[in-house]
């Protein structure tokens, strides 16, 4: 077992990291803070996998089930859920658990955050994606037709449960997706998890050799995410860093009806970001190269195909690090050196993109 802890504004929260975590979790539910009114919010796929057994398993609980894929990330998805809370006698007393990848993450997150204004969270992430990046830092939130998590909130769990045995049913796409934001954490700071990335792939991934490594890698790439959040946990400046390559990823998401899934976007992102950084001078080629050789591989997208670049760039604009209508990247002067770049020109940007196709 792997204990982290994370300091907030309001206090602090511990990440356990524990292999068979989720089917002992009834015994272990009140060293959890789980005896109490607890609903379980989770998709279709993860109720059967995980979900109806943990309901089981905690003395007082009870299952809601959204939809699966980031198209249900919604307002509507929400209001739906409220009514699942408010049909399951949920109070200000009560805890959600959001159980399953990115999607659920946020979706129930927000939920929790607003419902009878803030019930308590905790997150029990079951996709890699969520494990190393979105389910610790408090970032919750849903979708809008005009682009990705335009309403949020910050509402920090009580706790992160990962179970890294899950991701043994994790689909390889899933896998691979998750691995776009793991190396983005080595890119902006941890350059031994880029090391540790090249020679995971050398297992077959799914294999035995190829989870145990990447359970072995879980603590660090996490840790890279804590030490950020806890320097900025609102996002005012440093926070921006872990969204490398998101400006691009959430574009390109938007522009695919995502059907491009978020860490395809973030890997193809990662290039734009990385070859952009070098357009305008901030890096050599020999970054940019290192980048995209990671992404591909990983075995994730490396191009657009015919995406319409300036559909992409006009979602672009959408993007919450823009401020008063200008550009703003996170861009690498160096593997594991970050920095924010205000103003690119758009001709830098179409040209990065049209290279991207």
């Amino acid at each position: 077992m792997a204990a982290l802890n994370v300091k907030t504004p309001e206090g602090q929260y511990p990440i356990v990291i524990q292999t068979g975590l989720l089917a002992d979790i009834g015994t272990a539910a009140e060293m959890h803070g789980l005896t109490g009114h607890t609903l379980v919010i989770t998709n279709t796929d993860i109720a059967t996998l995980y979900g109806e057994a943990v309901v089981h398993a905690l003395p007082n609980a009870s299952l809601a089930i959204m939809s699966d894929g980031e198209q249900y990330k919604t307002l509507a998805t929400v209001e739906a859920l409220y009514g699942d809370m408010v049909k399951a006698g949920l109070d200000r007393g009560s805890t959600v658990i959001a159980l399953g990848g990115g999607v659920v993450g946020d979706t129930a997150g927000f939920a929790a955050a607003t419902y009878m204004r803030g019930v308590r969270l905790v997150q029990i992430p079951t996709s890699l994606l969520a494990m190393v990046d979105s389910s610790v830092g408090g970032k919750v939130g849903v979708d809008l037709p005009q682009g990705k998590n335009l309403a949020g909130a910050f509402k920090q769990p009580e706790r992160v449960l990962i179970d890294p045995t899950v991701l043994r049913t994790l689909p390889e796409r899933e896998l691979r997706c998750g691995m776009a934001e793991l190396i983005k954490h080595g890119l902006i700071a941890d350059t031994s998890l880029v090391d540790s990335a090249v020679r995971l792939f050398k297992h077959e991934i799914g294999s035995d050799d190829f989870l145990a490594d990447l359970a072995a890698m879980l603590p660090a790439a996490i840790q890279v995410k804590i030490r950020i959040v806890e320097q900025d946990p609102y996002e005012a400046n440093i926070r921006a860093y872990l969204n490398l390559g998101h400006t691009f990823a959430h574009a390109i998401e938007q522009v695919s009806e995502y059907r491009c899934l978020h860490g395809e976007a973030v890997g193809v992102g990662l290039i734009g970001a990385a070859r952009l950084s070098q357009r305008i001078g901030l890096c050599g080629a020999d970054t940019a190269q290192v980048v995209e050789d990671l992404v591909r591989n990983i075995g994730l997208p490396t191009r657009i195909g015919d995406m319409d670049v300036e559909a992409i760039y006009a979602a672009m604009a959408t993007d919450k690090k823009w401020k008063g209508g200008r550009s703003r990247f996170v861009l690498l002067e160096a593997i594991g050196k970050p920095c924010i770049v205000e103003n690119v020109p758009f001709e830098d940007v179409i040209a990065v993109l049209q290279g991207l196709q």
